[in-house]
């Protein structure tokens, strides 16, 4: 039975991070929705060092592994799955990144790009560059909220200094579902992006930055790029682009770890 300071805790905790919207509740569950997703989330407390959220997606779910354990508590009937968390700052830390990945996984802003272009002309040069300056514009926002609006590889929180970095460029991808895939992406800093798009790094699988041998020591050196820096937060389906990254667009010649 959730008490009267608990619920307080709870809807705080779920309308400071995106789930507005108030659904029918339990005896053991507050359920919310939100006016920004279409993801729906459900909320509970065992005691007062135990916060549960299961959400409706299962892909979500997925993507917030390290921020909670496992919950095997009954779950309400449509629930994706959930985790637990011990405290009340953990549990905004956990809708937090639940409402981040709701909004990008896995095709939202193929969607949102859609709708945004859906009347749009595309019969001139003109007007498809419109149509792509809205895909990437889409894509930028896509990543900042992906990214939590700091640079993958150096943390930067500076967002008019950050840039989405395609891993696959836009005019090699074959369909806008490729373009608009927030898996495609890094936010990275400028230097970082300059260096990433001309090859001169990449990132292996791990999330290790490689840089090729063709960048002499001292551009090394004035790039910063002589200090180990790692992509942490991959996620699995990062990697088929990392992939052709690594393949298609680094310089060729021997590698080395930053």
């Amino acid at each position: 039975m959730l008490t009267a300071i608990t619920v307080t805790r709870l809807e705080k905790a779920a309308t400071d991070n995106g789930f507005d919207l108030e659904r029918e509740r339990t005896v053991d569950w507050l359920s919310f929705g939100s006016s920004q997703t279409s993801m729906h989330i459900w909320l509970a407390a065992v005691g007062e060092s135990r916060f549960l959220a299961a959400a409706s997606r299962a892909d979500v779910i997925d993507g917030l592994a390290g921020l909670g354990t496992a919950c095997a508590d009954p779950l309400p009937s449509v629930a994706a799955g959930a985790l637990a968390v011990s405290d009340v700052a953990a549990l905004h830390r956990l809708l937090r990144r639940a409402f981040q990945l709701s909004r990008t996984l896995p095709d939202a802003l193929l969607r949102t790009f859609e709708d945004e272009t859906a009347h749009r002309p595309r019969a001139t040069e003109a007007e498809r560059l419109v149509v792509q300056r809205i895909g990437q514009d889409v894509f930028r926002q896509g990543l900042l909220e992906y990214w939590d609006g700091r640079c993958a590889m150096t943390g930067l929180d500076v967002p008019e200094l950050l840039r989405a970095s395609h891993i696959k460029p836009w005019a090699d991808c074959a369909t806008d579902a490729e373009r608009l895939d927030v898996f495609n992406g890094l936010l990275l800093a400028p230097h970082l992006d300059a260096a990433f798009d001309a090859g001169f790094i990449t990132i292996a699988d791990d999330g290790t930055m490689l840089v090729s041998n063709t960048l002499g020591p001292s551009a090394r050196s004035a790039l910063g790029l002589q200090r180990a820096l790692k992509v942490d937060g991959l996620h699995g389906a990062h990697k088929a682009y990392l992939l052709w990254h690594r393949a298609q667009v680094f310089c060729s010649g021997a590698e080395t770890a930053g």
